[in-house]
């Protein structure tokens, strides 16, 4: 009885802010404006193709590379002295203290055309370069914005792991190249599946980043989904079917992921 009520809270938000919302999204993407049962507008979802590539494509890119920025950053955190780990992660927390928007336009000016780094390529007599308004701008905003939501998973597990396993690897002839990728990477999946999922879903869904850094020649799901809604081409049964297909989309590759993870867990047992 008493575990109930302790879960209460949880399971009304769940209901207010999760399930209804969702049951509000599936109502809209098989209905029409008249709220007759129809398959149309799930169907026109097809059109857009090349714009689901392109978010998954982008967004697959950025989450490497938080990946491989991450992880490496994550171990110095998780393996310095105890004394200095509070401060290097504020540090790496303390871009997110900032409003996202404000960080997404602090990009806009240094990558312009008349930007700060153009200008000081100037100086040494290269450029300009056309940086924003590109493809490499929105996986640069992405990973800048998204970049700490891989560390601290990735921290969370690694500072976990028994530092004696280090040492009787080295002992058994493993050398350091060999310690981290047969016996920390191994240990450290649940963190890296956590950051690729706390990465991948809001940068395939984001709009925000594509909009102001990738122009419009650059249009994400997340733009296609925000112009439905707010756009002058409205339409909410269409930006409700678009939204349902990513939806089974991020579920599908989450499952995915997961089977990888729990074949690991396999070998590791």
């Amino acid at each position: 009885m008493k575990k109930k009520l302790i879960s209460a809270p949880y399971l009304v938000w769940m209901l207010v802010f999760i399930l209804v919302p969702l049951a509000m999204v599936a109502y809209f993407a098989f209905t029409d404006g008249n709220g007759k049962f129809t398959l149309d507008y799930v169907a026109n979802v097809a059109q857009y193709t090349n714009i689901f590539v392109r978010s998954i494509w982008l967004a697959a890119i950025a989450t490497l590379i938080c990946l491989v920025i991450a992880y490496p950053v994550a171990f110095i955190l998780a393996t310095m002295d105890k004394r200095h780990q509070s401060t290097m992660l504020m540090i790496v927390m303390l871009p997110m203290w900032m409003n996202f928007l404000l960080r997404t336009y602090a990009w806009m000016t240094l990558l312009g055309n008349n930007g700060i780094i153009n200008r000081a390529l100037g100086l040494i007599g290269l450029g300009p370069y056309k940086m924003l308004n590109t493809q490499g701008a929105v996986v640069l905003g992405m990973v800048y914005n998204y970049l700490p939501y891989m560390i601290l998973p990735l921290y969370s597990v690694i500072v976990k792991i028994d530092k004696m396993l280090f040492e009787a690897a080295e002992d058994l002839g493993c050398n350091s190249n060999k310690v981290l990728f047969k016996v920390v990477f191994p240990l450290s999946l649940p963190g890296v599946m956590s950051g690729i999922t706390m990465v991948f879903v809001p940068a395939i869904s984001t709009f925000i980043i594509s909009r102001m850094l990738g122009g419009g020649s650059n249009l994400l799901i997340g733009d296609l989904i925000e112009m439905q809604f707010l756009g002058n081409s409205y339409n909410p049964n269409l930006g409700a079917g678009i939204s349902l297909v990513l939806m089974v989309i991020i579920l599908l590759i989450m499952t995915i992921m997961n089977q990888f993870d729990s074949d690991e867990d396999r070998v590791l047992i």
